[in-house]
């Protein structure tokens, strides 16, 4: 059951949906390995979310309100959705804006302009890219190679939620978008830490993840960098 509380924060508010909808997940003692071969003692599963209404729909209005707060959404053309988990977040955010959408693959799939960027898309165009989180930012490395070989910029990047941990502008250094997110750890470290919801030896290994991602992950098995 989702809580709904006013005096939230928006990040606060969208790290306390997470846990309500079962999006955290915590494993410190055979921790999760991420795709870029980080590992970490938390994991959080944004794919959740499109199965409850009326969290989805709040989230898209919130990311829409962040985006025109920072004034972000003048000059944009089109809406990318990132394969898979961005496309449903990105076509209910383009139906808001009534702008164009397309989707991104991961990997180009057979021949010609559609084998990785699906849908109209023009040399010239401005691009905001949409996916449910971002940790390591290599999978959106992929994302906006792609976009830039259609000939479009990738001018903004937003994403449901954000590890805050790992060095993701190096990575996104050579296209320079902004990068904007609902949550991180630290937003959720926060709520979980005032609910009292989850074992205290479980957010002392968040913490200890929070404070020195390459030391931990290097410590468990995983890559520090």
């Amino acid at each position: 059951m989702f809580r709904n509380r006013t005096d939230l924060t928006l990040q606060a508010s969208v790290s306390q949906a997470l846990l309500d909808a079962g999006c955290v997940r915590f494993r410190s003692d055979e921790p999760f390995r991420l795709p870029s071969g980080w590992t970490s003692p938390v994991y959080i599963d944004c794919r959740r979310l499109v199965s409850y209404p009326a969290l989805r729909r709040a989230l898209v209005r919130q990311g829409l309100a962040l985006l025109r707060d920072r004034d972000r959404l003048t000059g944009i053309d089109v809406i990318a959705g990132a394969e898979s988990s961005g496309i449903a977040f990105a076509a209910w955010l383009a139906e808001l804006l009534n702008l164009p959408m397309v989707y991104v693959r991961k990997e180009a799939r057979g021949m010609g302009p559609a084998a990785q960027v699906v849908g109209d898309i023009r040399p010239g165009d401005r691009v905001l890219l949409v996916d449910d989180m971002m940790a390591a930012g290599r999978s959106k490395v992929a994302f906006c190679e792609a976009l830039s070989a259609a000939g479009a910029t990738v001018q903004d990047i937003l994403v449901l939620f954000d590890y805050g941990t790992f060095p993701t502008a190096d990575a996104l250094s050579r296209w320079k978008p902004n990068v904007h997110a609902l949550a991180t750890w630290r937003d959720v470290l926060d709520v979980l830490s005032e609910s009292g919801d989850v074992p205290e030896a479980e957010l002392s290994e968040l913490r200890a993840f929070l404070s020195d991602p390459p030391h931990w992950s290097s410590a468990h098995g995983g890559i520090a960098g």
